[in-house]
């Protein structure tokens, strides 16, 4: 059975930057597992994965275009410490939710300057070209449950 539409797939990987630093592993945890052709994973992964079978193993870089896109510096924003309310310490690399019109955003703190906060509300791995590690250990078809989620259960 080949990686392709509509299909439950379990992998391991690692993911590593341009410099070989390691920023996520599934070593030592189950596999990700994910449902092919729903947008569960990024884009170029996904493609890359297309056609393969259990067992194999795939390297593939991915370009920030089919990753989590090229930064964008309109979502570096300066905000008035009072947004924090009820947050005692803010420190630079911390991480908040925030409620936009788009939905849930993380925003990551950037620098902290006397009543002036500010976030960057790109994806931490955004701009940056991504080198994947992958074993594939298992496909099977997705249930109608999980069609119907579009995620794997």
């Amino acid at each position: 059975m080949q990686v392709s539409e509509n299909k439950v797939v379990s992998f391991h990987y690692t993911l590593k930057d341009d410099a070989g630093e390691v920023l996520d592993s599934s070593e030592g945890r189950d596999p990700l597992t994910y449902l092919h052709g729903a947008g569960n994973i990024i884009p170029g992964l996904e493609k890359a994965l297309e056609g393969k079978d259990a067992g194999d193993h795939v390297e593939v870089s991915v370009a920030p275009e089919e990753a989590y896109g090229n930064r964008n510096d309109a979502l570096v924003q300066s905000v008035p410490r009072s947004a924090f309310e009820g947050v005692d310490e803010i420190l630079p690399g911390m991480q908040f939710q925030a409620q936009t019109p788009n939905g849930v955003q993380i925003l990551t703190v950037v620098k902290v300057e006397d009543d002036t906060v500010v976030v960057d509300g790109n994806h931490p791995l955004a701009g940056k070209t991504l080198h994947f590690s992958v074993d594939i250990t298992d496909i099977r078809d997705a249930t109608a449950e999980e069609l119907a989620h579009g995620h794997a259960h």
